[in-house]
Formats: structure tokens, C-alpha cells, sequence
């Protein structure tokens, strides 16, 4: 597995069909003048040549979890030399018959599956300054030492069109690059009132109620990983069952 660079520039011939069509779509996506695609950010990365491309297997199989930290870690160890907004783009292969008979639940329990597989696979400590427990308002995702906030889109995300992908995809930010991005406060305060308008126009349901900020007390990281097509939301993080079987 390997990390692809310039959307435009890589030879398709060396893809998969499938591999070939998520390019295809996720390019349109950032691309769309008439439907802006909300996160102005991640407009701004593509744009810049800044993001990083991965290909794995199917989201159900544990094969997959290997290809997915593989990447990570490639990413993990380079990413300060990819640009000030970068971020992982994580494309699964993602067959027609799992699409036609998952639901957006189903697509949330294979992505926090893969998250706890991929904590397994850490080859690194947790962050002794990030809590391991996600109820608390510090804590987020963390591999290979580093912080990371974690996105997921599906093909069931049909009304929550900030959250449909025709393949399931993960994008994966390193927190130092939202830091950099609040550093100028009244910048950020401004691009992410526009990014809520946005999503408010891009959306064909109400903003989700798990949308927040990190370090507000009442923010939960997790929450925001994986927002369901309606407003409702796990009652309680699983990836914290994942931390305490790893400890044992």
C-alpha cells in the first residue's frame, strides 16, 4: 500500500476501477462551484496539493485494519512535509451488495471497528496527555503518538450529504493542523461561521446537535467522528471497550 500525492497526476492506469471512481468522485466533490462542498479547509488542502490519498480493503475485514495503520503511520511520520493543512483521505473499497444492505448504523459500527483495530496495531503508547477516556472533553483519536481528528462519510449518508460518499472514507486531520488554523482567532471564528452556513445549505436535514469545538467543556470528540443521518447518537463511545482490552 502507498500514498498517492496529486489527485490529478496519478496514473490511473496502475488503479483498480473502483480505486480510479473514488478519485473521480472525491476530485468533483471538492471541485463543485454550484454545491460548495462546506469544510472550506479541506476546499483549500485540495486545492494546495496539500492531502494524501490511501486505498484499502473492505471495511469489514481485518486485512483492512493492517493496510489502514500501515498508511497511518507512513502519513504520521511524513505529514509535516505534505503542507500546513494536510490531511489523510482513506478510500475502502466498498461493494455494492454491503451498500445495499447496510444502514448508516451498520457503516458506524464497521468505523469505530476499524478505529479499535487500529489502536491495536499502535505501535506507540497513547499520549500520557491525552485522557483515555473519550467522555472526557480533551480526549481524541491518537496513533503513532500523534493526535488526530477523525471523519467519516458512507454511501448511506443520502440526506447528510456532508457526510455521503459513494465509497466509505475516512479523513484523518492531525490536530497540530487545527491549531495552526486557530491560531488567527477572528479568521477561524469566520470561516467556521461560513462552514456552518454552508453545511446548513448543503444538508438536506438540520445540522447535527454533536457538532462542537475541541476543549469546550461540554464537546465530546468522538461524537463528531461519525454523525448518524438523523440527530441521534451512540450513547456511549466504543472505542473506550477497545482501550481497556488492549490494557488487559
Amino acid at each position: 500500500m502507498k500514498l498517492f500525492k496529486d489527485i490529478e497526476k496519478i496514473n490511473q492506469t496502475h488503479l483498480l476501477t473502483w480505486q480510479n471512481d473514488a478519485l473521480r468522485a472525491f476530485s468533483t466533490k471538492m471541485k463543485d462551484r454550484e454545491y460548495h462542498f462546506p469544510c472550506i479547509p479541506a476546499t483549500q488542502s485540495f486545492s494546495l496539493g496539500h492531502l494524501r490519498y490511501g486505498f484499502v480493503g473492505h471495511p469489514e475485514s481485518k486485512q483492512t485494519s493492517i493496510e489502514l495503520a500501515g498508511l497511518l503511520k507512513e502519513f504520521t511520520i511524513n505529514c509535516k512535509d505534505y503542507g500546513k493543512y494536510t490531511t489523510l483521505i482513506i478510500f475502502f473499497e466498498t461493494p455494492q451488495n454491503l451498500i445495499t444492505n447496510s444502514t448508516v448504523e451498520d457503516f458506524e459500527l464497521l468505523f469505530w471497528n476499524q478505529l479499535s483495530n487500529l489502536n491495536k496495531l499502535d505501535e506507540k503508547d497513547w499520549p500520557s496527555h491525552i485522557p483515555q477516556n473519550p467522555s472526557e472533553h480533551e480526549w481524541e483519536y491518537c496513533f503513532h503518538g500523534e493526535q488526530y481528528f477523525m471523519y467519516c462519510a458512507t454511501p448511506k449518508h443520502e440526506e447528510r450529504k456532508s457526510r455521503y460518499f459513494p465509497y466509505m472514507m475516512m479523513a484523518i486531520t492531525p490536530r497540530w493542523v487545527l491549531q495552526k488554523f486557530n491560531k488567527n482567532e477572528r479568521y477561524a471564528k469566520k470561516i467556521k461561521e461560513q462552514v456552518r452556513e454552508r453545511i446548513k445549505k448543503y444538508d438536506n436535514i438540520s445540522t447535527h446537535s454533536a457538532l462542537n469545538s475541541y476543549g469546550n467543556i461540554d464537546n465530546h470528540e468522538w461524537k463528531q467522528y461519525f454523525l448518524r443521518g438523523d440527530d441521534t447518537e451512540l450513547p456511549k463511545c466504543p472505542f473506550l471497550r477497545s482501550l481497556i482490552d488492549k490494557e488487559d
